[in-house]
């Protein structure tokens, strides 16, 4: 968990500095140029308009469409990551033994310390990368709709409950940061780690300071990109999930 978070503010502050990084006075249009426009930018501005166009240009609501969408389509690979930092978590005892077992410096004991690990996240079902390949995607993504809704003259100009999509706000950045932190917390549970409880602060304080400086439209897509993770982690890891996991133990040590 601490590499993913860590990882994770990596990425967001690399997102920030990217995103000045192509031209944001070309408008989009129905030809777009070069690779980035044509598989990034485009399809995200052609799905915005479009589901605007048929909510009656409430850009706001198309957005929040947009995001569920991408939500759903990477569903697979976040349920993998949600179950493997969950399973990460169970086996933190066995690996903190492992480590104290295997404490000498010199390179042998270093190999089987790895070797044993190796085996014990084989033995959990556990992939240690399931958590990163999530992260590289959304990138690309938060990049992409930050070009989308600043070369889009509609959705800068376009007002949606209390806030401005092209301007920063003063409320929502909060709300990011709360439900970030809501999310964070239900996959870090029993998780008493102290490195752990800095990031579970660090991460929501960053996500809010960068959407203060960002469009609100970019600020909504990390709200509702956040809902969409907090329920989906209770069906996952919550208690009528462990219930369940605990259930089908019981039943296969009683056949064995």
């Amino acid at each position: 968990m601490r590499k993913k978070l860590t990882l994770a503010a990596m990425l967001i502050a690399v997102t920030a500095l990217m995103t000045g990084c192509f031209s944001l006075d070309q408008p989009m249009d129905g030809n777009p140029d070069g690779i980035w426009d044509t598989f990034f930018v485009f399809p995200l501005y052609w799905l915005i308009i479009n589901i605007a166009g048929a909510t009656g240009e409430n850009y706001g609501l198309a957005i929040i469409v947009v995001t569920l969408i991408l939500r759903l389509l990477i569903l697979p690979l976040m349920i993998k990551q949600t179950k493997s930092t969950k399973a990460m978590q169970e086996i933190q005892p066995e690996l903190l033994k492992l480590r104290e077992k295997y404490s000498a410096k010199d390179q042998k004991t270093q190999q089987k310390l790895q070797q044993e690990t190796m085996n014990l996240f084989t033995e959990n079902s556990i992939n240690p990368l399931a958590g990163c390949l999530p992260l590289f995607i959304q990138m690309p993504i938060l990049i992409a709709f930050y070009h989308a809704i600043m070369r889009t003259h509609e959705i800068r100009l376009h007002d949606f409950l209390w806030f401005q999509l092209g301007e920063p706000d003063f409320i929502l950045p909060i709300i990011a940061a709360i439900t970030t932190f809501l999310q964070q917390k239900m996959m870090m549970v029993n998780n008493m780690n102290p490195q752990m409880q800095i990031l579970l602060y660090m991460m929501p304080i960053m996500i809010g300071v960068f959407a203060f400086f960002f469009p609100s439209a970019l600020a909504l897509y990390w709200v509702v990109g956040n809902i969409f993770m907090i329920v989906q982690t209770y069906f996952i890891t919550g208690p009528s999930a462990q219930r369940k996991k605990e259930e089908k133990k019981a039943g296969g040590a009683k056949k064995s």
